[in-house]
């Protein structure tokens, strides 16, 4: 039983061997060349380049976005202000009012600080690069959302800093901040002369009937202005703003849809909410047909549709087909370089093998015909062989007085004997 084993695995080694798909070709058919070690060499280069760039490629991640109907339905929606109205805080009240009919009261209370509007030179620094670096990202948002999210762009990294002068001018203008718990509904906050008082049953109304025109004035500038949780790599399209007006009664309004995201990045994990922003703003005069009540405005509306944002790796499978596409592909590449190169150098050093051979060809004859013209006996004497016929009897030798002994030649007798 043991022998049949025996005899069996031969054979299955066998046809296994046949089925070789790399057979081996012996040492002593190659061949190497100097054209084959060059390609060889920049093939092994080219291939750890592109491995290596492969990998940093694979350690990157990228984004993958998704969307689905947002089910949040009993959620709260945070709203986070930090602006500046150049009208003391005596004289403007800010509120908010839902379709559910609930005034700032039900939703928590800002912050009022007494401020001076014209910024001090520490502070317009600050605030001139806010306004530059949203505006860019608003205008280039599209070509580099996936750097924001994969840096983790953060927004809020400092805030206003402090007047290095003091307060030395007299305040004019009122700072409302804080944050601000709002129902996932359509709603208008706004910022308007006079104190909010509640309206039975429900609403509220704005009283100024103690304010003069020329105490309006509704030029303002907004530091912050978000929804939800601070998220890093979220922009804020108000982030910056800054209007100044000279007329009084203007009114400014901010159409926000706010949009419900989830952020899963390596910088940040949380539920939040974006927003886009459009703004528009005229003069309100009731005796040219412009009517309203001045003041500003942001009206807001949430959508229903909820973003997914999320930061993935690809895939190792993907990385793994890619090695090998670039190694089997350089290597199939570099072989019919070789044979181009080879085929080129082959036929250039066959043209000049070929001339060259031609030359060695004609100096051969020209060796050969000289050597016909020479005698082969090595006793030749250039005196024996004159071309002068009186040196040449009638049977074209030598005349006997002629013929001279040299060392190693027959003697002149010897000679004669041989044509006797």
């Amino acid at each position: 039983m043991s022998g049949l084993r025996q005899r069996r695995q031969p054979v299955a080694l066998k046809i296994v061997q046949e089925l070789d798909a790399f057979p081996k070709v012996p040492d002593s058919y190659q061949e190497s060349t100097v054209t084959g070690g060059g390609i060889s060499l920049l093939t092994f280069v080219l291939i750890a380049i592109l491995i290596i760039c492969e990998i940093q490629y694979y350690a990157e991640t990228r984004l993958k976005y998704e969307y689905d109907v947002d089910s949040d339905f009993d959620g709260k929606l945070k709203l986070n202000i930090d602006m500046t109205v150049a009208m003391k805080c005596l004289h403007v009240g800010a509120d908010i009012l839902d379709l559910t009919g609930q005034n700032a009261e039900a939703f928590g209370h800002l912050k009022e600080e007494d401020v001076i509007f014209e910024l001090s030179p520490r502070q317009k620094a600050f605030f001139d690069v806010v306004k530059r670096i949203n505006t860019y990202l608003r205008n280039e948002y599209h070509a580099i959302h996936e750097f924001i999210w994969n840096t983790g762009y953060n927004t809020m990294s400092s805030s206003m800093p402090p007047r290095e002068d003091g307060e030395a001018k007299t305040t004019d203008a009122c700072r409302f901040y804080g944050t601000l718990v709002v129902n996932k509904v359509a709603g208008n906050f706004h910022i308007t002369a006079g104190k909010s008082v509640p309206v039975f049953p429900r609403g509220h109304a704005h009283l100024s009937l103690m304010m003069k025109e020329s105490d309006y004035n509704f030029s303002h500038r907004i530091v912050h202005f978000s929804y939800g949780d601070q998220t890093l790599g979220i922009v804020n399209p108000l982030e910056g703003e800054e209007k100044i007006v000279t007329d009084h009664n203007h009114m400014f309004q901010y159409f926000l849809q706010v949009v419900p995201t989830v952020v899963e990045t390596r910088y940040s994990h949380a539920n939040t909410f974006q927003y886009a922003a459009t703004e528009q703003n005229r003069t309100v005069s009731h005796s040219g047909g412009s009517h309203g009540v001045p003041g500003i405005y942001f009206k807001y509306d949430l959508s229903s549709i909820r973003v997914y944002v999320r930061e993935e790796h690809r895939p190792c499978w993907q990385f793994l087909v890619r090695l090998c596409g670039i190694v089997g592909g350089i290597f199939a590449t570099s072989g019919l370089l070789h044979q181009i190169v080879s085929a080129v150098v082959d036929l250039l050093c066959c043209r000049f093998k070929l001339a060259g051979f031609e030359t060695r060809r004609d100096s051969h004859q020209w060796t050969s015909v000289s050597s016909s013209l020479t005698p082969a006996n090595s006793n030749y004497h250039p005196l024996l062989h004159s071309s002068s016929s009186s040196l040449l009897d009638a049977d074209g030798l030598p005349s006997s007085s002629d013929r001279l002994p040299i060392a190693g030649s027959p003697s002149v007798s010897s000679v004669d004997s041989a044509f006797t």
